[in-house]
């Protein structure tokens, strides 16, 4: 079953939209740190939830510490976002920020509060040119940074979603210089897959 849940059009089409979706997010991105974004490829799977933990890890390469956000999003979809880095590497924000003015507003807030507003522009972006595409307007929760220098398998919490299945979503953005990455991930779950379907063969027939 999920190696066969999308047709190769479909499968396609949510790569093309994810491809959007996430120069949408980058040019967010690239506006509130006046830096350049460097993009993946998306990645697209469908996973057991049990497994969703060790498929990120296989994506993401991450070994140490991270600091990791959490944001839900429902529709007629409904599913969670993710935005992960090293949390090493979030103190290196602090220097991307050129502009003095902005600098001095920054250097008043706390990094858990950076990383939350980088992570509020990624997934709002990302999330909401992705639905818009498939004709659906997203309603958010607020963001929850789930914690920092916090083991990568401790951020994800499987048992709290009532899924079986869910279709994962990878994206990453990497400053130029590679001090920053962030991964963030979108799980929409499998009550989400008809429609989704639905939602899918829509836009070919249109197209």
């Amino acid at each position: 079953m999920r190696g066969n849940i999308f047709t190769e059009e479909q499968r396609d089409a949510l790569q093309e939209i994810a491809n959007l979706a996430m120069g949408q997010a980058a040019a967010r991105l690239a506006r509130l740190l006046d830096a350049f974004i460097e993009l993946s490829v998306p990645r697209v799977c469908v996973t057991g939830v049990n497994e969703a933990a060790q498929t990120l890890r296989e994506m993401t390469g991450f070994d140490q510490s991270v600091t990791a956000v959490r944001q839900s999003f429902r529709s007629d979809f409904k599913g969670e976002a993710f935005v992960i880095c090293r949390s090493r590497a979030v103190g290196s924000l602090w220097a991307l920020v050129n502009d003095p003015h902005i600098y001095l507003a920054y250097q008043t807030i706390s990094q858990a509060e950076l990383i939350l507003d980088v992570a509020n522009v990624l997934t709002g972006a990302y999330v909401s040119c992705f639905l818009v595409q498939l004709n659906r307007a997203p309603i958010f929760s607020p963001p929850d940074l789930l914690g920092e220098n916090i083991a990568f398998d401790d951020f994800f919490r499987a048992d709290l979603l009532a899924w079986r299945v869910a279709v994962l979503l990878e994206v990453n953005f990497a400053l130029e210089n590679h001090c920053f990455r962030a991964h963030l991930v979108m799980l929409m779950s499998e009550d989400s897959i008809s429609r989704l379907h639905g939602a899918l063969n829509a836009l070919l027939v249109s197209v």
